[in-house]
């Protein structure tokens, strides 16, 4: 899957701050480093992990979903 720095991920499950489901990706590599855009806490996530869990991404103003990547 083709994940960039900057990239906004949609997850299928919110983060437990209730505010959003939306991420920002900060690192890339084994892990992903991501920035909950609700309330800024900052996690690392195993990369598979977080590539079956994402349900759209955003990047320069369009959204693509998993299969079209």
């Amino acid at each position: 899957m083709d994940v960039r720095i900057n990239d906004i991920l949609e997850m299928k499950k919110p983060h437990p701050c209730g505010k959003d489901k939306c991420f920002l990706v900060l690192r890339i590599g084994m892990d992903f480093r991501l920035r909950c855009l609700g309330c800024g806490h900052e996690l690392m996530i195993p990369r598979a992990k977080a590539e079956k869990n994402i349900r759209r991404l955003m990047r320069d103003g369009e959204t693509l979903r998993p299969d079209e990547l």
